[in-house]
């Protein structure tokens, strides 16, 4: 499988894309309506580094997109978590959240992405690998994290998977987020296998969510609205052989998140694509539908736009 990278605002940044699958609160006294909302809308990715001119307040007001994610948690020292910034407790990472919150959305955290020193090669085992995920959901308060799992991580993944169970016993409410790379007919290579590690030990993972673009060195004519909905029913195979289950139970364990306009392999991931994959997320029941990444959107914010429009 080929790992990504993606341009953003002339960089060259690491690239994980992701949403929210569970509810999120705004404040304690509006917890149960914050969380709606989240739960039904997309939560596109937000790279800091790169954003670019792009107000999330804007945004939400502009497209009914009600929470976003921002990428990424990495490791610095010994199993110490830290934004690829360079700090935990970032002041402006607590100040666009607030202000996210405070307009009634919320964010999701994500973890890991292609490049960098990643937690789970760092943590020497799941128990310090939760404490560190903790010490992220306890700073900024979270209701969901994702975990995404590349390139030389993936190798840790039965850690990850254990490490995400003790996040659960610890936090019944808050939400886990698988995010993985994937081939045109579902999880390939050593992800082929996570599912069944997930159910070996009891699944922790709220949502599986694939990555289906970059599928070769040169992906330039690749239908992505019918690929991604290809990808997706292979991954849907998959979870049912591993977890069982009704095909309604497991499609809303399931996730899409693609990335809009030109990919890293010359493909072309259209408006029209996106909502080929809207409709098939919504006939049947996904639970997660979004993109990398927020300041690659158009001025119209059309691709945003689609996202809102989600019912999870």
């Amino acid at each position: 499988m080929k790992y990504r990278k993606t341009l953003v605002g002339g960089l060259v940044a690491a690239v994980a894309v992701g949403g929210v699958w569970a509810g999120m609160s705004v404040s304690e006294a509006a917890t149960t309506a914050a969380s709606a909302l989240a739960v039904r809308g997309g939560a596109p990715y937000i790279y800091s580094n790169v954003s670019g001119t792009k107000d999330p307040v804007n945004v939400m007001n502009t497209t009914g997109v009600k929470a976003f994610t921002l990428a990424f948690i990495l490791n610095q020292g010994t199993c110490s978590p830290v934004w690829d910034s360079g700090t935990l407790n970032d002041s402006g990472k607590q100040s666009m959240i607030n202000k996210i919150r405070g307009a009634g959305g919320d964010v999701v955290v994500s973890f890991g992405g292609y490049s960098g020193n990643k937690l789970g090669n760092s943590c020497s085992n799941e128990t310090v690998l939760a404490g560190a995920y903790q010490k992220v959901i306890d700073l900024y308060k979270l209701k969901a994290i994702d975990i995404d799992l590349e390139a030389g991580e993936v190798s840790q993944s039965n850690k990850v998977l254990k490490a995400l169970k003790i996040v659960k016993q610890k936090n019944p409410g808050v939400s886990t987020i698988l995010t993985l790379g994937t081939g045109k007919n579902g999880l390939e290579g050593d992800e082929a296998k996570i599912p069944g590690q997930a159910a070996a030990i009891g699944s922790p993972v709220d949502n599986w969510t694939i990555m289906p673009f970059d599928f070769s060195d040169n992906d330039s004519g690749v239908d992505h609205g019918a690929v991604t909905v290809s990808a997706s029913e292979g991954l849907h195979k998959q979870l049912k052989s591993a977890l069982g289950g009704t095909d309604a139970s497991i499609y809303a364990k399931q996730g899409i998140s693609s990335m809009n306009a030109k990919t890293d392999a010359n493909g072309n991931v259209t408006v029209a694509n996106f909502n080929t994959m809207l409709s098939y997320a919504q006939q049947h029941g996904l639970t997660r539908f979004t993109y990398w990444e927020l300041s690659r959107d158009n001025a119209n914010l059309d691709y945003t736009k689609v996202i809102g429009k989600f019912q999870g």
